[in-house]
């Protein structure tokens, strides 16, 4: 009767809601939450990529359902890094830019999509790509075209004309071909430059407080926007409902970020106790991005940069999670991002080494930098970084125990996205 009703539906048009995919998964550890220890062998059931249930052992899946049998792993929350250029690479010449089309880049992008959630990273936050780059991959990787994590997109950064994110190191007639409209000077035009990247659906506001370490510029890494250009943009970022990141390096700079209300500081490489105290008092976070510095001091192994960017590499080198403690000591929220593409994607969770011997995070600390405390920082609380009922099924497996030895997040042998498993 039922087929012949289904059949009668189908000959008259009329959409028929396709059945819902129920998966199993079989844990032999579960850790549901980083601040909590593992459970033992476990049974997480998950209805069109929604985790719906967890219960104790191995219980049989149901007629109909995809069993996925992690019975000797231990199963987590999928990873996120919250600061990466996804399609960016490490290596190439700057000139580049002035050769390679946007098309070139998201090509790349969906490669190293696939090589990011591989290694079990289950969303990222994108913090500067071209002007639709971040955006397509976005949706690729939503309507499962290409394999990948979830990605949150901030589109091209916002800068000051001639700083760090702005086009330099070329004849004037090329830069003026190569502009990207997102810089700008003074209060007003900063603002318009967050109500356009609002308008073409950025998920966030990316801005380059100080200088850069990669830009083809011999200027140091002090603060680039002033005050007031740096607090219109927060303020126009936060009334349309957009979180602020700010690449910042040099103390003034990250103080005035920090002042300023912005969400994050990106690297915060040169923070003093006046910046940390205006982060600690303005509920900033920070992202030490540690990974980074392991690329340019890769890079400046190999002669891979220019004159100017290697002088700015070598200021940099002696700092490496300085400031990242002094944060933890102030209570300042820590979260996990690397800056991939500066290394190479994949080597995400070098990270988690980085945190624990170099910042004196425990491994709980540091995996909950990404997981629970990324999730918070993306405004993702209920639907990722933990596994648990009404969540997305975003989950990895590995050997071994993280909660004791965060090494073992550098081999993950099974990864689910939105309840994909990503081959």
């Amino acid at each position: 009767m039922i087929a012949r009703l289904l059949a009668a539906l189908l000959l008259s048009g009329v959409a028929v809601p396709a059945a819902a995919e129920t998966v199993v998964v079989h844990a032999g550890r579960l850790i549901t939450d980083a601040s909590q220890p593992a459970a033992g062998p476990s049974t997480v059931t998950i209805v069109d990529g929604r985790i719906t249930a967890i219960a104790p052992g191995l219980n049989p899946a149901p007629a109909g359902a995809r069993l996925v049998d992690l019975s000797t792993k231990t199963v987590l929350p999928g990873l996120i890094d919250a600061h990466v250029h996804i399609s960016g690479d490490p290596g190439g010449d700057y000139r580049d830019e002035a050769v390679e089309p946007e098309e070139w880049s998201v090509v790349k992008g969906a490669h190293n999509a696939r090589i990011t959630a591989r290694a079990g990273f289950t969303t990222v936050r994108d913090l500067g790509s071209g002007p639709q780059v971040a955006f397509a991959l976005r949706r690729g990787t939503a309507e499962n075209e290409i394999p990948g994590p979830r990605i949150l997109a901030a589109g091209q950064p916002i800068s000051i004309i001639g700083g760090h994110g702005d086009v330099s190191g070329f004849r004037p007639e090329v830069i003026k071909a190569l502009e990207g409209g997102n810089t700008c000077t003074g209060p007003e035009q900063c603002a318009a430059r967050v109500r356009e990247a609002s308008r073409a659906g950025a998920d966030l506001i990316k801005i380059t407080a100080t200088g850069g370490v990669l830009s083809q510029q011999a200027r140091g890494l002090g603060q680039h926007f002033t005050d007031a250009e740096m607090k219109a943009i927060v303020d126009t970022a936060h009334a349309l409902g957009l979180k602020v990141a700010a690449h910042a390096h040099a103390a003034r700079g990250i103080e005035g970020a920090a002042r300023a209300g912005v969400d994050s500081i990106e690297h915060g490489t040169f923070a003093d106790a006046k910046a940390i105290a205006a982060m600690k008092a303005n509920g900033t976070t920070l992202v030490p991005t540690l990974m980074a510095y392991t690329g340019i001091r890769e890079g400046l192994a190999k002669n891979a940069y220019t004159p100017a960017v290697a002088e700015k590499v070598r200021m940099t080198l002696n700092e490496v999670g300085k400031a990242a403690r002094a944060a933890r000591a102030a209570g300042i929220p820590i979260v996990f991002g690397t800056d991939a593409a500066v290394y190479e994607h994949g080597r995400n969770a070098e990270e988690f080494v980085q945190l624990v011997e170099t910042v004196g995070m425990t491994p709980a600390e540091a995996l909950a930098s990404a997981t629970t405390g990324a999730a918070k920082l993306l405004d993702r609380e209920g639907e990722i970084g933990r596994i648990a009922p009404g969540y997305s099924a975003d989950l990895i497996a590995v050997s071994g125990d993280p909660l004791q030895d965060v090494r073992v997040l550098g081999k993950v042998d099974y990864v689910m996205v939105r309840g994909r498993a990503i081959e």
